[in-house]
């Protein structure tokens, strides 16, 4: 028997059709893209965040610290050949032990050789050892600090206001470590006022003298007076 079709059945599938389009564009395909999105986004976020802590690990422990000085509970794992106050050897240890005996003593444990094996450590005051560093540290900046000589240029006529500036400028220059050269140029018949220029050379020098002390002698080269100060050591 031949099926035949009517003109509403086919109406009826044809808006079947539409609202199952209509569901599936704006209902059930929105739903999915968001649930895939926020998907990708939370796994995004974990993969990130673990690389992040990755990285951090290796960024930490490759960098160096304002204090790396390894003592107490900061000893890592290890034997260690322990040397008492008096510089003594007491015997090899491993962090336990060497943590117990410093406990024991009351005094910190220091770990002044890590590349040794086995590595060595000294029971000391760190405190004390930690400015001893920092002390011998200043004193070898100072040793090779570099020394620049400054210059401050004089005239016989200079009026006070000039010159009280121009002996502050000495003054922060010999704060700061550096040398001073002092000169006084006299130019023309300036020369024949020598005495007074002098006096005014000896009145800056005299204002100096507690932040140095005399390298180069006045002395009178031609025209022009001229002395090197450096600073009080």
């Amino acid at each position: 028997m031949q099926k035949t079709f009517s003109v509403s059945y086919f109406r009826e599938e044809k808006c079947s059709l539409g609202v199952s389009l209509f569901l599936f564009y704006f209902l059930f395909l929105p739903c999915f893209i968001f649930m895939l999105c926020h998907f990708i986004s939370f796994h995004f976020y974990k993969i990130t965040l673990n690389l992040k802590e990755v990285l951090n690990i290796k960024i930490n422990k490759f960098k160096k610290s304002s204090n790396s000085d390894l003592y107490n509970e900061n000893i890592p794992q290890g034997k260690y050949l322990i040397i008492d106050e008096k510089g003594e050897q007491l015997g090899v240890f491993d962090q336990k032990e060497a943590l117990k005996l410093s406990e024991q003593k009351e005094i910190d444990i220091v770990v002044v050789n890590a590349d040794a094996s086995p590595m060595v450590a000294r029971l000391m005051n760190y405190q004390k050892h930690r400015y001893n560093q920092q002390k011998k540290l200043r004193e070898a900046k100072k040793k090779t600090q570099i020394i620049v000589l400054k210059e401050i240029r004089l005239n016989p006529t200079i009026d006070k206001n000039d010159l009280n500036t121009k002996i502050k400028q000495a003054q922060k220059f010999l704060k700061q470590g550096d040398k001073v050269k002092v000169s006084m140029r006299f130019r023309g018949r300036m020369i024949n006022n020598f005495q007074l220029g002098e006096t005014v050379f000896k009145q800056v020098m005299q204002d100096l003298k507690n932040l140095s002390q005399i390298e180069t002698p006045l002395k009178l080269q031609g025209n022009q007076l001229t002395a090197v100060l450096s600073p009080l050591k």
